[in-house]
């Protein structure tokens, strides 16, 4: 029934190409304006309009100059937010998302039997040096994370269960408002393969009522705990509005990362797997695992891109 099973372990966004935008907005709005020099805008011998100061730049120029300003702050403030947070140098910056989502397919060897399952993959199909930075489950609820990530601009997507969540819905509220898409990871963490279709259905399509109820938006993505599933479960998943399940090719820890491929290595499109956890449960806080894949990411020519806009 292509059974996975691993053994349990110890359980600000990507540059838009708005530059053209922009510059066809700024193009319109100044062919727009009378010539004249009897409107609003500036006439054919170049007078400000009302209000506009003496030597601004005006019109496409200065709309592409305003972007460029702008894009400059922003690289300077991940410098600075790299320093701060101990980060041996600024994450890099994803490349703008592709106009078109790649298809994804089961990886081979974790297909099951059924046709028509959402797809089980480890990597996004993408020429681009990007990976994709994943945390489960919701035990951990640091806020100095919630800073950290903000500061250095790291998208990330959260696969959350309810038992931890609710200790705190708010904390998982304040992530989302950041940007961040929450996504299903089961209402109580079981071994999905040990449980009937009605009791995997019960896991899956409660916590999607619940992200629903609690966040506003039902999740498409769904991740079954220790990364473990059989047909029953992606039938359910199906069932309950699942377009996806995502599994991951490494995982990350503070002090170390762990492998799923032969060569030990990052390939584009990876994703990535961590946890919210704290020192209670690994050595070392949530800004020290992220300290330590974001320093493996980067050093191996890598930039974090938001899962969401590829999947």
């Amino acid at each position: 029934m292509g059974l996975r099973y691993e053994k349990p372990r110890g359980v600000r966004h990507p540059r838009r190409a708005v530059a053209t935008a922009l510059l066809v907005a700024a193009v319109a709005s100044a062919c727009a304006a009378p010539s004249d020099g009897s409107g609003g805008g500036p006439g054919a011998q170049g007078r400000p309009a009302p209000g506009q100061p003496q030597g601004q730049p005006q019109g496409a120029s200065g709309a592409l100059n305003a972007y460029v300003e702008k894009i400059r702050k922003q690289r300077a403030a991940r410098v600075l937010a790299a320093k701060k947070w101990g980060l041996d140098r600024p994450p890099l910056e994803a490349p703008a998302p592709p106009a078109v989502k790649p298809k994804i397919t089961t990886r081979k060897g974790f297909e099951t039997d059924g046709e028509g399952l959402p797809p089980v993959f480890t990597t996004v199909p993408t020429k681009e040096k990007v990976v994709f930075l994943t945390i489960d489950d919701g035990a951990e609820k640091d806020p100095e994370l919630l800073r950290m990530m903000s500061e250095l601009r790291i998208p990330y997507s959260a696969f959350l269960s309810d038992y931890l969540v609710k200790e705190d819905y708010g904390y998982f509220k304040k992530m989302q408002d950041a940007g961040v898409s929450l996504h299903n990871h089961t209402l109580n963490h079981r071994y999905m393969p040990g449980l009937s279709y009605t009791a995997q259905k019960r896991e899956i399509c409660g916590m999607q009522d619940t992200i629903q109820k609690r966040y506003g938006k039902r999740p498409s993505l769904f991740r079954p705990p220790y990364g473990n599933y059989n047909e029953n479960t992606l039938r359910a998943a199906k069932a309950c509005g699942v377009k996806a399940v995502p599994l991951w090719a490494s995982e990350a820890f503070p002090d170390r990362m762990e492998w799923r491929e032969w060569d030990r290595d990052l390939h584009p499109g990876d994703i990535v797997l961590t946890h919210f956890r704290g020192k209670e449960d690994w050595k070392g806080s949530m800004p020290d695992m992220i300290r330590r894949v974001m320093s493996t990411i980067t050093a191996k020519g890598y930039a974090v891109a938001r899962l969401e806009d590829y999947v």
